[in-house]
């Protein structure tokens, strides 16, 4: 599995730990092992053009999405071999800003890196086809990704 985890955001930011973070979530969901992921972390000017521009909102966002291939996870029917694993491909892109998931770490009371973990992980479950616009979309969605951080956690052995 090919994930790149480019840093142009100005900030220092533990890039291995987004890209092992990246490679738990694509190995919890079984997606193809030669499938390809960039992650990419910007600064507030960056992202506030990507947001106006692809979702023509105004300001920075924390995290954007931008998939390639329209790969699915293993475990979901549609793209996945007969052993269950999806096909390989180019998953896309996940567009972190480090100046917002700083912010937003520091209200939600867990710091910086947590929450660049879960931006991480949310955007690539929309880089896998996962919404929350609906309400079961939502408890699907934000369920999954508890799961996903909560075994990273104690892979980690943080709790």
């Amino acid at each position: 599995m090919t994930i790149d985890v480019v840093n142009e955001s100005g900030v220092e930011v533990a890039e291995k730990d987004i890209a092992d973070l990246a490679r738990h979530v694509l190995d919890s969901l079984r997606v193809h092992p030669l499938a390809e992921l960039s992650v990419l972390l910007v600064d507030e000017a960056a992202m506030t053009e990507l947001h106006v521009k692809w979702m023509d909102e105004p300001g920075p966002t924390d995290v954007l999405s931008f998939p390639m291939d329209e790969l699915r996870p293993g475990h979901l029917s549609g793209g996945a071999d007969e052993d269950g694993e999806a096909d390989p491909g180019l998953l896309g892109d996940v567009v972190l800003c480090p100046a917002v998931a700083e912010r937003q770490g520091r209200e939600a009371g867990h710091g910086t890196a947590a929450e660049l973990e879960l931006l991480c992980a949310h955007g690539i479950l929309h880089l896998l086809g996962y919404d929350h616009a609906e309400p079961e979309e939502h408890r699907e969605m934000f369920g999954l990704q508890a799961e996903l951080l909560t075994s990273w956690q104690e892979k980690r052995g943080r709790s």
